[in-house]
């Protein structure tokens, strides 16, 4: 992914604290689907617990990035460039976009994994289960969320219309492993200690007003969904109006942060937006964060759900194919509001 130039100057922003949306996926169905529903309505992000991914993947995989990202920067380079697959650092994408960030990022499918995991770590088969084991998992409560969207939006008959496209197997899912260091004047280093839980930190202390750092700048997902868990440190902020930005509490843990990629703002035909966000660096501790970006197929057609476009309301975006949208993706700035380029105008036909 690419990061944005920010637009609006640091010093300009507000931080606003606002409770956000956590649901329980083990909750009564129809509450599930209602509250699903308005978080995506109105934030286009969430927070999931008992979501059933098991918390022996979840540790494994953490401990995977741990011992990844604690290595020396020459043994982390043999993993690079990223291109875009492997590891990267600062420079984000091909546009010449940086941040405070070092990242592995890597397909889904088990061929692209195995491809990698020869650079990445000393025990390629330890590493390959761990990426595997905790992308199966997490894809399905990806696919689960889908569904309980779909139904939500009120196509009971056919509540695989978004899933399927991520369990497709040629689905253009990727998994990112994101790893903020703390600043340089910190008296704390990158190893693996600095990944240590503290369970009292202020989770928004990394925002002061004219000290904040961009880690990974102001963006939205191109792709349908996104599910993202991190350690306990904070750095997340999401923003539903320009200059305004809501830090995510990390807490609790075990939950993973559910985003609305541009893709299903396309399909939902703009009811879901898709959020804008970004990460502040942490002064003292390191930031881990893994992410699952769910994907339709390169040649999957993207244009809304029918049921959507009934009565008055009318197709808001042309249809195009993953392969197109994500041409563009590459192709522009994250800062860019990509959809915009396939909006249809008053004058065109849909």
């Amino acid at each position: 992914m690419v990061v944005a130039t920010n637009t609006t100057s640091i010093r300009s922003e507000k931080i606003r604290h606002i409770e956000l949306p956590i649901i329980d996926l083990k909750a009564e169905k129809s509450e599930v689907v209602k509250k699903i529903v308005k978080a995506c309505e109105e934030f286009g992000f969430f927070k999931v617990i008992n979501h059933g991914v098991p918390s022996d993947v979840i540790s494994r995989m953490e401990e995977e990035g741990k011992e990844f990202f604690a290595k020396p920067v020459c043994e982390k380079q043999q993993a690079g460039p990223a291109n875009p697959y492997g590891y990267g650092s600062k420079n984000i994408g091909i546009m010449g976009d940086q941040g405070e960030v070092e990242y592995i990022l890597l397909q889904t499918n088990p061929l692209g994994i195995s491809e990698k995991t020869q650079r990445i770590s000393t025990d390629p088969m330890k590493f390959r289960y761990a990426v595997t084991s905790y992308i199966e998992a997490v894809r399905e409560v990806a696919c689960e969320i889908l569904e309980l969207i779909s139904e939500g939006l009120g196509v009971p008959l056919d509540t695989s219309v978004l899933s399927r496209l991520i369990r497709d197997v040629e689905s253009d899912s990727v998994f990112r492993l994101n790893h903020y260091p703390p600043l340089k004047d910190s008296n704390k280093n990158t190893s693996a200690s600095s990944f240590h839980h503290h369970e009292n930190q202020n989770s928004t202390s990394n925002c002061n007003s004219n000290n904040r750092v961009i880690g990974f700048g102001e963006h939205t997902d191109p792709q349908i969904l996104t599910l993202l868990t991190s350690n306990d440190v904070g750095g997340l902020q999401i923003s539903l109006e320009d200059g305004v930005w809501i830090p995510v509490n990390p807490q609790p843990i075990s939950s993973f942060c559910v985003f609305v990629g541009d893709v299903l703002e396309a399909m939902t035909n703009g009811r879901f937006p898709s959020v804008r966000h970004r990460v502040i660096v942490n002064r003292v501790e390191a930031r881990m964060s893994m992410a699952l970006f769910a994907s339709p197929p390169l040649h999957a057609k993207i244009s809304p759900i029918p049921e959507l476009l009934s009565g008055n309301n009318k197709k808001l975006f042309r249809s195009f194919t993953w392969a197109e949208y994500k041409k563009t993706t590459y192709a522009n700035r994250l800062g860019e509001r990509r959809l915009s380029f396939f909006m249809i105008l008053e004058d065109e036909e849909c």
